[in-house]
């Protein structure tokens, strides 16, 4: 805050004026920042220009669509340059997400050589603002952003958050509220894990009942659910707007105990288990002998894949205990080419490199710091070869861990995971052995044996979230903890307007009050 001084009459009165935020006191950290000295402020004259194309329209209604309600001020939208806030799409050197913020008091610039740069340029913005600016009703100002210019690019292209809707049911509204949330933070990939034990969660024509029975109920019993498949259009629509790829999973061989109880012909012994509500893992596995089993991996995939924009399809591959590992090497070997048929790319848990990953496929690695020495060299060699690698390590970014033992929420069996472990780690030397090509970004799991409302979601996302994302796009140079939990901290008035529920660790400096 700055202090200015006036008096009335002969006393004399401090007055707290609000200064801007400063450009690198945001999350992500911003690979570089240049300081400079008057801010802009937003006024009732402010403009947001744009130029003529749909896409950067679009953005600009977005953010006009934020700042409208909390500022009071009409923000009308121009094709025509001006003093303002302006979006620019230019050649330069932005790449496929980067963008530059200049700011002074004649306006602010945003410039990108794409959409995606623009859209997350616009969040760089919205954190330059008062935290007020994100609430639905009209705010006392002033709205002012810091005077200089940021320059900015992720480090990794993917960045993920998963959420399993397996286990408990999230409505299209509750994954859109998430999607909000990670946009944020500049998330780019919503892996949704779409079948378990627990459910089967999306409509498939050819295979109805997996969906009408195997997503009848959930962990604990309650009624479940489905998405149709213009539900799970719209969820895909939806994280388009915000720059978010929908990667969806079906899980496979293993945790398939919806399905095997919605078909009987695909157990091997053509008798249908009853569905499942526990929690216990490694169970289930679908018959890896039976040609029925590939033509329902085929009518799925086919279905799913004709659903999904993304280059992605992901195909599980975890904890299949109950497969011999013949069968899972040749029911993986089986498998891979049919997403690859229908144009996705594989992604798998990183058990895919005990088979033969494809080519071009990705394992996501969810093994713990002191995972078994013999499956991490597993793991390596995959990336020697070729086989990119997703960075989900569990006792660091699985979002349902306890933050500490008196967590309400979530478990243990991968650790207790605090603000400062979550963060606190670099993924391009984290495994040893993996060529630094060879990663390809983080993801921030969470399942939810334990998490049944948006609320819950929000309670162990954050805090931990926002440093997921800082891991997967800040250069590593910026990377410091002490540093970090200042700028972690000075989120929480945004959240609070958000209406966001976080874990209020002590490891952070939390604002007072």
């Amino acid at each position: 805050m700055a202090v200015g001084a006036f008096t009335v009459g002969a006393t004399t009165v401090t007055k707290a004026t609000p200064t801007a935020t400063p450009l690198g006191r945001v999350v992500p950290a911003p690979a570089s920042v240049t300081p400079g000295k008057t801010p802009f402020r937003i006024t009732h004259d402010t403009a947001i220009h744009v130029d003529g194309s749909r896409e950067a329209r679009r953005i600009g209604e977005y953010l006009a669509g934020i700042l409208r309600p909390s500022t009071g001020y009409r923000l009308p939208l121009s094709t025509h340059a001006g003093h303002g806030i302006q979006l620019r799409l230019a050649k330069g050197p932005f790449g496929a997400e980067g963008y530059r913020l200049d700011s002074g008091p004649s306006g602010v610039t945003l410039t990108a050589a794409h959409t995606a740069g623009l859209f997350h340029g616009v969040q760089t913005l919205r954190q330059l603002l008062p935290a007020a600016v994100e609430k639905n009703s009209v705010q006392r100002g002033p709205w002012q952003i810091a005077g200089g210019t940021i320059e900015d690019s992720p480090r990794y292209a993917y960045r993920g958050a998963m959420l399993d809707v397996s286990r408990h049911f999230f409505t299209v509204a509750q994954v859109k509220r998430y999607i909000d949330e990670l946009a944020l933070y500049k998330i780019n990939e919503l892996h949704l894990h779409l079948s378990d034990d627990q459910g089967w969660r999306i409509a498939v024509d050819s295979w109805p009942r997996l969906a009408a029975y195997g997503g009848s109920t959930e962990v604990g019993g309650g009624a479940g659910g489905y998405y149709t498949k213009a539900d799970y259009q719209e969820i895909v629509r939806y994280a388009s707007s915000r720059y978010l790829e929908v990667v969806p999973e079906i899980d496979m061989p293993g945790h398939t105990n919806a399905a095997l109880a919605s078909y009987a012909d695909l157990n091997c012994d053509g008798v249908a288990p009853p569905l499942y509500t526990g929690t216990d893992v490694g169970f289930s596995s679908l018959c890896v002998g039976k040609d029925l089993t590939y033509d329902f991996v085929d009518d799925v995939v086919r279905e799913l894949a004709a659903l999904t924009p993304g280059r992605y399809l992901h195909i599980g591959g975890d904890e299949a205990h109950s497969t011999s590992h013949e069968d899972y090497v040749k029911f993986m070997d089986r498998v891979q080419p049919i997403v690859t048929k229908y144009g996705k790319t594989v992604i798998a848990w990183h058990q895919i490199t005990g088979a033969h990953p494809v080519k071009g496929a990705l394992a996501q690695y969810w093994g713990l710091d002191d995972t078994d020495a013999a499956e991490k060299a597993q793991v390596a060699e995959a990336a020697k070869n070729g086989t990119g690698l997703i960075l989900s390590p569990a006792d660091r970014v699985y979002l349902d861990m306890k933050y500490t033992e008196d967590t309400p929420l979530g478990q243990d069996w991968a650790g207790l995971v605090e603000v400062k472990r979550s963060y606190d780690w670099d993924p391009g030397n984290y495994l040893a052995g993996v060529p630094t090509s060879a990663i390809r970004g983080v993801e921030a799991p969470l399942w939810t044996e334990t998490i049944v409302t948006g609320a819950n979601i929000d309670y162990m996302a954050f805090p931990r979230l926002p440093g997921v994302a800082e891991l997967g796009w800040s250069p590593a140079s910026t990377h410091d903890w002490d540093t970090y939990k200042v700028r972690l901290a000075a989120q929480a008035p945004r959240w609070d307007a958000l209406g966001i529920d976080y874990y209020r660790s002590p490891q952070v400096p939390w604002p007072a009050g």
